[in-house]
């Protein structure tokens, strides 16, 4: 069964899908070893991972792409993949939804932002005409060569343009054939539920952490309605903190003892990166070789 199969035929199933994100190979590669059903290539963190930059429209096509591709060389569960706008227009989110195809993504997530995009929980966000947006979502559906590819649309109008725009805009997107609806940033839990009262599923909620949005457990947002609990930066946060809290003593102190039982260990970070597998595979060649 294909990655995208899987992730179709899995959110057929009633229980909420618990899913983290990040931007970088070792970071989907603890999700699955973590047990995760499937992981979140996210753009905040992929903008993070390869340049260190925030997330205000300074990643193109061409770096997602070579994100995902490093990411599918040591994952194999299905990948919902945050591709932003599309990187254009139809032409462009043509090519997007395709090239991910070719790297074995299971999901295409697009947005309606005007370029350039920002991080959904930043001020001052600009959204596509209903027009514009609705034909990238048609043109996406359109795009796949595997019917199973499903297509995240996400909405972004909360912001400027109110709640009721959000849900007459994700409306549009499932007329347009989108599989999974996505409205970000609410800023209540009353929106939440709303949200899941009135859209038709499924449904996903994108929990930010100091974001926007009120968290909930992914207990509480599946009795509002909603099929996954994204968790698309958790991991960058936890590393900026950890790792900048780390350093502030290093600097202080000069000493890292005290920080030894809070690190993975060198065999931990090891077998964290597939050691043992390559050591395997080697001793099997050679035993064969014998």
């Amino acid at each position: 069964m294909s990655p995208a199969q899987s992730l179709r035929k899995r959110l057929l199933n009633a229980e909420i899908m618990v899913i983290p994100g990040g931007g970088s190979p070792i970071e989907l590669r603890q999700i699955e070893a973590a047990g995760f059903e499937a992981g979140y290539v996210s753009g905040y963190a992929t903008a993070a991972a390869r340049y260190g930059e925030p997330d205000i429209g300074l990643i193109a096509y061409a770096d997602i792409e070579d994100s995902v591709h490093a990411i599918r060389r040591v994952t194999t569960i299905p990948l919902i993949v945050d591709c932003d706008t599309g990187y254009g227009d139809v032409a462009n989110v043509v090519r997007t939804v395709r090239g991910m195809e070719l790297l074995g993504v299971a999901a295409v997530q697009l947005e309606d932002q005007a370029w350039p995009k920002r991080c959904g929980h930043m001020d001052n966000k600009i959204v596509e005409s209903r027009e514009v947006a609705v034909r990238k979502i048609r043109a996406a559906v359109a795009a796949r060569n595997n019917p199973d590819t499903l297509i995240v649309a996400r909405t972004d109008a909360r912001g400027p343009m109110g709640l009721k725009e959000a849900l007459d805009r994700c409306q549009l997107f499932k007329e347009a054939g989108a599989d999974i609806l996505f409205v970000d940033g609410p800023q209540s839990l009353e929106e939440l539920e709303q949200i899941g009262r009135e859209l038709p599923g499924p449904l996903l909620a994108n929990m930010s952490e100091t974001g926007l949005t009120p968290l909930r457990s992914a207990k509480e947002l599946q009795q509002m309605g909603y099929a996954i609990a994204l968790f698309p930066s958790s991991t960058v946060r936890l590393t900026i903190k950890t790792v900048d809290d780390f350093l502030t003593d290093l600097k202080k102190t000069g000493d890292s003892r005290a920080w030894v039982d809070k690190m993975a260990s060198l065999e931990q970070t090891n077998n964290a990166l597939g050691l043992n597998q390559i050591r395997n595979f080697e001793q099997a060649l050679l035993s064969k070789e014998k």
